[in-house]
């Protein structure tokens, strides 16, 4: 008997390009002297419930998917209380994770690569009860993931994302907040915060900072105040594209530990997957908190 190794995959992620790869994958597994047990999802939650109940007879997992199959396998994992190595085959529409990772966009090769490589030891948030990947937001776009027709992410890519989040800038939203961090208060009206470890965010390099590890405890942190006018919306743009921090109209920091109040319950996102509404939140780093492969 080999070792044991547990694959799960969203068939239906990044237009299925999956199904013509699978048997190619899972002889590369076998080659490597695995005896996998194949679970595709059929819904959301799947992969979460089934890594909360997976044997500890499995001594590699490894899923394919979106960013959001990710966070689904990698919070079932938290939820189980052991921990498993991961290796992740990203076939999604954006794969912002994957590609911090610089894990390879060839399917074959991104399942090389985890038999292959070594094991990095990668921060994970903890979002109140729940757990995130790579990012954590609120306000601007945020919607836009979950809100997107499958078909329209599958066929646009992000490019989706930015189209719908465009159809909303006629009545942007703000949310009055208090901010609290390492000692430091900020009261405001925000339109966009995002808690970040990864090196884009909705396929846009470099808009979470210059100088993002993804193992040092530390997120990076973005919060984009209300524009008083037409210009301030546009410097806001110019500024997170460019990643020019503009400080009147945005806050940009590191943070291991941040926390989140509102009168009204504001809607989050978690790895581009509905994170539900909240008037509290807390957010922290959970430093190496998986065993995901590289090269």
């Amino acid at each position: 008997m080999g070792r044991k190794l547990l694959f799960i995959y969203n068939p239906k992620a990044g237009k299925a390009k999956i199904k013509n790869k699978l048997a190619d994958i899972l002889d590369i597994f076998a080659r490597a002297g695995y005896e996998t047990t194949v679970f595709p999802t059929q819904g959301q939650g799947d992969a979460k419930h089934f890594m909360e109940r997976r044997s500890k007879e499995y001594e590699l997992v490894v899923c394919s998917g979106g960013d959001g199959t990710l966070d689904e396998t990698v919070t079932g994992m938290i939820g189980s209380g052991f921990r498993t190595p991961l290796g992740y085959i990203p076939a999604g529409s954006t794969n912002d994770f994957g590609g911090s990772l610089s894990l390879p966009k060839n399917m074959i090769r991104a399942a090389e690569i985890i038999m292959e490589g070594k094991n990095f030891l990668c921060d994970l948030g903890s979002f109140n009860e729940d757990v995130f990947v790579y990012v954590a937001a609120f306000g601007l776009f945020t919607e836009v993931s979950y809100e997107t027709e499958q078909d329209a992410k599958n066929i646009l890519g992000h490019m989706a994302y930015v189209l719908e989040g465009m159809k909303r800038l006629s009545a942007i939203q703000s949310y009055p907040m208090r901010v609290s961090c390492e000692g430091n208060i900020i009261v405001e009206d925000f339109i966009f915060g995002m808690v970040t470890n990864s090196f884009s965010v909705g396929g846009f390099k470099n808009i979470t900072g210059n100088d993002v590890k993804l193992d040092d405890g530390m997120f990076e942190v973005t919060l984009i105040k209300r524009p008083k006018n037409p210009i301030e919306l546009n410097n806001i743009v110019v500024s997170l594209l460019n990643r020019k921090v503009d400080t009147d109209v945005m806050y940009c920091f590191h943070a291991s530990k941040i926390s989140f109040e509102s009168t009204e319950p504001v809607a989050w996102t978690l790895d581009g997957e509905n994170g539900g509404s909240h008037k509290s939140v807390t957010i922290e780093n959970i430093h190496h908190g998986m065993d995901i492969r590289v090269k």
